[in-house]
């Protein structure tokens, strides 16, 4: 009698079925999700699938919920297809950017469209607990006035500084350090237990880029180089569409390159930053260089770099060159970026160069000068017309990129939600473990009356 024949052991790296199908899933969902694909002709085209597959995945999508399928397109010669849509009122994002002297916070959908966004001064030296009291209580009141209805399916931070850890795992897990004050404050726990949703935190510069790329001037770009002017000087970079965030998630930290001017050598943010405009124009003042500065200083007013850009704007020769200088210096540190990232676009951005077109002028003077002729050949260099807008609109683009990347996407998309999703679980179950500082925040009283009368609702 035969011996039964064993069944032939999986390899390692062959998906089953179930992981097959939803790879698939989060595959047509993304291109329904991105616009690439609106129709089932065009899911058929987009993810070489064959007609019985995609129209099998799009009944599973439905009957969970994520898309809908209902209005008509524009027909081809034929009858017109109907129009495949994914449900971004399904959930609502809440984001929030901290400054070392402002707060902003926002609302948006699972586009990342925000719906309203709030600002307001803050102290970012003060403790933490109020300052992690005043966005709760500012996230609690958006939601109840925006998305009373809508669960909260992700919360993203912008904080100053580098953030070092978060790419290794869908989730971030824990609170990583980004101010020395806070150090060991359980600052992602506290929102993960309040509000049941995963958090990320990204540096200012990486939420402004992220914001550029997706609804300012880098949106026809997959290579964008993005630099912020201020007291510091940062970069970041998308490339092939998609954020650049370095080996430690420390990218774009150009303001210690090394430059030169005259015969006085040091970095960038020290030669050519908002401190030293500063502390040019008041010498310029107190010199008498600058009659315009000098009588601002005699009037007992400030002379800072807001007031040295106002000055070039209205032609003070000193003030001009201060800032000529700092935008020559700025621009030689961005050519040696540009002659070898080779960027389609190159945006700047702080208040020195969204309000003065001097700067903008020289930076783009010196890049086109020092750069490559093939690298400057379509080469466009503008300002951001964001403003503090960028920030939160590049927060909400940091959760929609995590939650439907398609790693995490396949292990969540059959149940619906991320709030699902296996690892995520047992991270609200470590966040409410450390309930200690939690439990010391309710204590104070976190519904704190007083919400803002200010906010403004976009268009």
């Amino acid at each position: 009698m035969p011996l039964a024949q064993t069944p032939p052991i999986r390899g390692k790296g062959r998906p089953t079925t179930r992981d097959s199908a939803a790879t698939s899933l989060g595959a047509i969902l993304n291109l329904i999700r991105s616009g690439r694909a609106t129709t089932r002709q065009e899911l058929e085209r987009e993810s070489e699938l064959g007609r019985a597959v995609v129209a099998d995945r799009l009944a599973t999508l439905a009957d969970i919920g994520l898309i809908v399928e209902s209005e008509l397109g524009v027909a081809s010669g034929g009858r017109a297809p109907r129009l495949v849509q994914f449900k971004t009122e399904l959930g609502c994002i809440l984001v929030a950017t901290l400054d070392q002297s402002a707060l902003g916070v926002g609302i948006a959908d699972l586009s990342g469209r925000l719906f309203t966004e709030h600002h307001e001064a803050i102290d970012l030296g003060a403790d933490a607990v109020s300052t992690l009291q005043r966005i709760i209580a500012l996230f609690e009141w958006l939601i109840a006035k925006h998305a009373p209805a809508m669960p909260v399916w992700g919360i993203a931070i912008s904080v100053p500084g580098p953030v070092t850890e978060g790419d290794e795992m869908p989730f971030m897990v824990q609170t990583p350090s980004f101010l020395p004050a806070w150090e060991g404050f359980p600052f992602l726990e506290t929102l993960v237990d309040r509000f049941g949703a995963p958090v990320w935190l990204r540096s200012s510069i990486e939420t402004m880029t992220m914001g550029e790329r997706f609804a300012g001037a880098g949106q026809t770009t997959r290579n964008m180089l993005f630099v912020k002017v201020g007291k510091r000087i940062g970069a970041g970079l998308i490339f092939e569409g998609r954020l650049y965030r370095g080996g430690q998630g420390a990218a774009g930290l150009i303001g210690q390159m090394p430059v030169q001017m005259g015969d006085r050598a040091s970095t960038l943010d020290s030669l050519a930053g908002s401190d030293m405009i500063a502390r040019e124009g008041l010498a310029a003042a107190q010199s008498g260089k600058s009659p315009l500065l000098a009588d601002t200083l005699r009037r007992g007013g400030d002379v800072g770099a807001i007031e040295v850009s106002q000055a070039a704007q209205s032609g003070d020769p000193a003030s001009m060159e201060i800032l000529g200088q700092s935008g020559r210096l700025i621009g030689h540190s961005i050519a040696m970026l540009a002659n070898m990232l080779n960027p389609g676009l190159i945006v700047l951005s702080g208040t020195m160069a969204q309000t003065n077109d001097l700067l903008l002028a020289a930076v783009r003077e010196t890049v086109y000068g020092e750069s490559h002729p093939l690298v400057t050949r379509d080469l466009i260099i503008a300002k951001s017309q964001m403003g503090s807008s960028a920030g939160l609109v590049g927060a909400a683009m940091v959760v929609v990129e995590s939650l439907f990347d398609p790693g995490c996407l396949k292990d969540w998309i059959a149940l619906g939600t991320p709030l699902a999703h296996p690892m995520f679980l047992s991270l609200q179950m470590a966040c409410a473990a450390r309930s200690d500082g939690i439990t010391a925040l309710q204590d104070q009283g976190v519904n704190a009356p007083g919400f803002p009368s200010t906010s403004r609702s976009l268009p």
